[in-house]
């Protein structure tokens, strides 16, 4: 499994250090799209999915994060400072949590720590840049394809030259979340590729059987894995 925590130790030294341990049974809500966006989290381990629910009911997943990943910043310190997404547990997880006016206090103190938070946010945006273009250039089978690298970069384990096995969980639902389409679509595009043996699955678990080709089918430009990851 790739672990790359694109925020410095230091940082996460502050969640360790100032903040609350709190403890999340599996399907508790973190926060929730619209509520007051007064605090900031870090993982410490587990699972939490970030997502919007659309008016037609419709979810679309930006986000499976794992250990070391930071969860709520994207309007902390907004005028309107409310929430834009939700934050669940898959897993029973734990994350520090860090109150808005702690933070903004501790970056005030320790400028180095505050350069580091603001190179973390830079490369999120360039990430979220990146998902977007995927999903929106690349049509429906390169939002997929794009989704299953990403979810290779990040949970995945190499098992031989251009292998690699997912290692979690997720069905066809969570998948097609994650890629803004239908389950029924993102059922025949598996169905594909499985059929073309470029993938197999076996009980949610997903390996990659040949990596290049959906790289090669979406032209990838092979960015940072710090920007072509899920969490």
């Amino acid at each position: 499994m790739v672990i790359l925590n694109t925020a410095s130790m230091n940082f996460h030294n502050l969640f360790e250090d100032h903040g609350q341990l709190l403890k999340f049974d599996k399907g508790t809500q973190i926060y929730q799209e619209g509520e007051s966006a007064t605090e900031i989290y870090l993982v410490k381990h587990g699972k939490v999915q970030i997502s919007k629910e659309a008016e037609n009911g419709k979810e679309l997943t930006f986000r499976i994060c794992g250990k070391g990943s930071i969860l709520g910043e994207t309007t902390l310190f907004n005028k309107e400072n409310v929430h834009t997404t939700s934050a669940i547990a898959l897993l029973p997880s734990e994350a520090f949590m860090l109150t808005k006016d702690s933070l903004e206090m501790l970056l005030t103190e320790q400028p180095v720590l505050l350069i580091e938070y603001l190179k973390w946010l830079q490369n999120e945006n360039i990430k979220n840049q990146s998902l977007i273009r995927d999903l929106v250039m690349n049509g429906k089978k390169g939002a997929l394809y794009s989704t299953l690298i990403r979810l290779s970069n990040t949970y995945g384990e190499t098992i031989a030259d251009n292998v690699v096995y997912i290692n979690f969980n997720l069905t066809n639902t969570e998948i097609a979340n994650l890629c803004s389409t239908s389950r029924e679509m993102v059922n025949r595009m598996l169905s594909d590729l499985r059929k073309q043996k470029i993938i197999s699955m076996d009980k949610g678990y997903i390996t990659i059987h040949n990596l290049q080709h959906l790289k090669d089918e979406i032209c990838c430009e092979n960015c940072p894995l710090s920007v072509c990851r899920i969490d």
